[in-house]
């Protein structure tokens, strides 16, 4: 199955019945009045989140969505029938833009949520509506109005928990593989993962949470460099960020310039983003002799001046991963505890989502309109060659 998380269609709503210009007549009655009908409203164009979808691979192959026109109306004060409205399913997690006014008209975060994005035409009004003692014969109907049609970009957001976050080969794939049944291609260079990974965490019966992989990040990410927009927006949903660091990288770089240069892109794509809680997770300490292993610990959290949690562990083998994946339960218990209880909590969440999803569209904005084409003949971006953001992955059960 193809991965695509980014799509553009255009939604076009029915058009509404015209109203009729019609006389009775009838054997004795040569002269009747007005009884022309009202044509029918146009269908509207509505939006319906589905748990069971993952991908916006199907908007690749069909971009054009139209409601079912208002039948007009007829005499004998008939009126026309309604047209059809047009529900089309989307993933949950799915952010709905108008790509001419780059309003953010929806946000799909619930399964069977109803988004309405194309309202339908109003019916026309027969001449029966304009008989008056004066004009006992009226001539005068109206037409239906038209359907909006709009140009609009969906944007599919992983729903996560906990996203993982970090350079290429930093370890996060070999983390979620070890803690989830997610089985992530894992493999010893960088980039190995080209899409987020979702896996789910169990402690428990009724104790589990959900973990994305987001690919790896490089200097630049958000400014696009390796396609750095398009992971970045992922990370927006969670509540928490683990920042995973390669304590002993293959080509000797780094980890505390690594851990400074990732947490600049956050900041600089989306300040609301780099003020969500993030923890310190120092990976691959399996590689390191043992008596080396805290103070190397040490001097990283210190040269980076680091004041939140620390976790140390290897991830291929396991060692340090149940620690993590414990405390992080409890801090997402408490958590929403904290905003079912606290109403302003609650309200601080959402008005801190709403400022990642605004900085988030606004980023990514900044960069598309400068390279953005007028839409060819069939409706296309020029610039766009979906092909380049296909994947082929295959989702464990």
């Amino acid at each position: 199955m193809q991965f695509l998380d980014e799509a553009s269609v255009i939604v076009e709503a029915g058009n509404g019945g015209n109203g009729c210009l019609s006389f009775r007549r009838e054997k004795y009655v040569p002269k009747g009045g007005p009884d022309g009908g009202d044509g029918g409203h146009g269908g509207s164009v509505h939006l319906i989140g589905d748990d069971s979808l993952n991908t916006l691979i199907d908007f690749k192959y069909q971009r054009f969505y139209k409601a079912e026109n208002g039948r007009p109306g007829q005499g004998r004060q008939m009126s026309g029938r309604a047209g059809n409205d047009l529900h089309v399913k989307v993933p949950v997690g799915t952010t709905v833009i108008d790509e001419d006014t780059l309003e953010v008209i929806a946000d799909v975060t619930e399964g069977g949520q109803v988004v309405l994005v194309a309202a339908g035409g109003r019916r026309g009004l027969g001449n029966i509506h304009f008989k008056s003692s004066t004009n006992r014969a009226p001539r005068r109907t109206t037409p239906g109005t038209d359907g909006e049609r709009r140009n609009l970009r969906f944007e599919m957001k992983v729903m996560a928990d906990v996203g993982l976050l970090g350079l290429p080969n930093a370890g996060k794939s070999t983390l979620i593989r070890a803690v989830s049944a997610a089985k992530p291609k894992v493999a010893n260079y960088p980039f190995t993962t080209l899409v987020p990974n979702l896996g789910v965490v169990k402690l428990g019966p009724q104790e589990h949470f959900v973990m994305a992989d987001i690919p790896g990040l490089i200097e630049g990410a958000s400014e696009g460099a390796g396609l750095g927009l398009r992971f970045l927006k992922h990370l927006t949903r969670t509540r928490l960020l683990l920042h995973v660091v390669d304590v002993a990288p293959f080509d000797d770089t780094d980890p505390v310039a690594s851990a400074k240069a990732i947490a600049r892109e956050l900041a600089e794509f989306s300040p609301a983003l780099a003020e969500r809680p993030r923890w310190l997770v120092l990976n691959k300490f399996d590689l390191l002799p043992e008596d080396e292993r805290e103070a190397r610990a040490r001097e990283i959290v210190e040269a980076l001046g680091w004041e939140g949690p620390v976790y140390s562990l290897s991830a291929l083998s396991q060692d340090g991963t149940l620690p993590l994946v414990q405390a992080v339960y409890r801090w997402l218990e408490e958590q929403q505890r904290l905003e079912h209880e606290d109403e302003a909590a609650y309200a601080e969440e959402q008005a801190m989502r709403r400022r990642m999803e605004e900085e988030a569209v606004a980023r990514t904005e900044a960069r598309l309109g400068r390279k953005r084409k007028p839409r060819d003949e069939d409706g296309d971006d020029d610039d766009f060659d979906d092909d380049d953001y296909d994947v082929e992955v295959e989702y464990a059960p």
